[in-house]
């Protein structure tokens, strides 16, 4: 008996271990993808929880919602882009001033 581990991988052909490989990242993608959907539960959670104290708190609750509704094939038209890109932009400036 030996003390020291085996790489199956190197023993696999090259198929074999792209095809490993693609389920490992797969398997990782799902893993990242179900935490930022918790954390996004916990986000939305704590958002709702209050309503904002003040002008500043609620740009930001509706910069996340304009930010989730950009990532959608309904706001890919490029005159919503550019209207939510001008929202984002007057909410930066009002919060400067």
């Amino acid at each position: 008996m030996t003390d020291e581990t085996i790489d199956l991988d190197e023993h696999r052909g090259m198929a074999a271990q792209k095809a490993t490989d693609l389920r490992r990242l797969l398997a990782e993608v799902e893993a990242n993808e179900k935490a930022l959907r918790l954390r996004q539960d916990e986000l939305e959670s704590h958002l709702v929880a209050a309503p904002a104290a003040n002008w500043h708190e609620a740009a930001e609750k509706a910069r996340y919602l304009l930010n989730l509704f950009g990532a959608t094939l309904a706001a890919q038209d490029p005159r919503r882009q550019t209207l939510i890109a001008a929202v984002l932009a007057d909410f930066e400036r009002l919060g400067r001033e």
